[in-house]
């Protein structure tokens, strides 16, 4: 789905979640002329809800706040990908490292405090939706699927979806990306930079600092042991590599 498409059955349906009334004013009044279908809401319960929606009411991408009355924007992140992958940027007053890292760990796509221009918040929108555009892709009738097998992990690169044994994978567009990269260079390594190269259209120094929690992530969704990985090993100054599990 295009940002930059204006036609009514193509506007990219962008759901804010922040109580700065004033903020979500200049992002829609910013953003709608730009083929961006707005909707605000102020509290995090709302959000959740909103965020979880289906069919024609389900957003193709979220803004959400960290500070928000009631139960904060970690948590509101919690709940959404509970049982959304709908692509996620954080938007917040507090820029430090620690609320990075957490967002990021819970699930966001991209960070951004709210000393933003409206340019680099295009930038940002713009880049997570390419990301996630290709899920909607669905490979063509008579295509077989592109799916890459690693033991028991199977990644399908046509459908963007991946299962490890007969158990669907919950996994953000930026965690699978990584997994995709990883996969199709399964048994060598990848270098953080390569990694940089292949996912295109983020901002690298944002990217760069957060590599470590994504592939953390992934460990974790994978049930992989970090200190014993059976899927991603760490090579100390190298990069990553996906490997098979040896047997039990």
């Amino acid at each position: 789905m295009s940002p930059d498409d204006t036609s009514a059955p193509g506007r990219t349906r962008l759901l804010m979640i922040d109580d700065d009334k004033k903020l979500c004013r200049l992002v829609s009044t910013y953003l709608e002329p730009l083929g961006f279908q707005v909707s605000v809401v102020h509290h995090g319960p709302d959000g959740v809800e909103r965020a979880t929606a289906t069919g024609a009411d389900a957003p193709h991408v979220v803004i959400l706040d960290v500070m928000l009355p009631g139960i904060d924007g970690f948590e509101v992140l919690r709940r959404i990908r509970q049982k959304s992958t709908v692509p996620i940027l954080m938007l917040t007053a507090r820029g430090d490292e620690t609320d990075r890292i957490v967002g990021l760990e819970v699930g966001a796509d991209d960070y951004l405090p709210k000393t933003f221009s409206t340019r680099e918040l295009l930038a940002r929108l713009r880049a997570v939706l390419r990301r996630s555009a290709a899920t909607a892709a669905a490979p063509g009738a008579d295509a077989p699927p592109a799916e890459i097998v690693v033991g028991p992990l199977r990644v399908n690169l046509d459908a963007r979806s991946a299962a490890l044994g007969d158990t669907p994978l919950v996994l953000t567009p930026v965690e699978f990306d990584l997994l995709a990269c990883l996969a199709k260079a399964r048994g060598r390594v990848k270098t953080r930079e390569a990694l940089l190269d292949e996912i295109r259209d983020r901002n690298y120094d944002v990217f760069d600092r957060s590599i470590d929690v994504h592939i953390s992530s992934l460990r974790k969704k994978l049930n992989d042991d970090a200190k014993n990985p059976s899927f991603i090993r760490t090579l100390r100054s190298a990069g990553y590599m996906l490997v098979a599990p040896g047997p039990m």
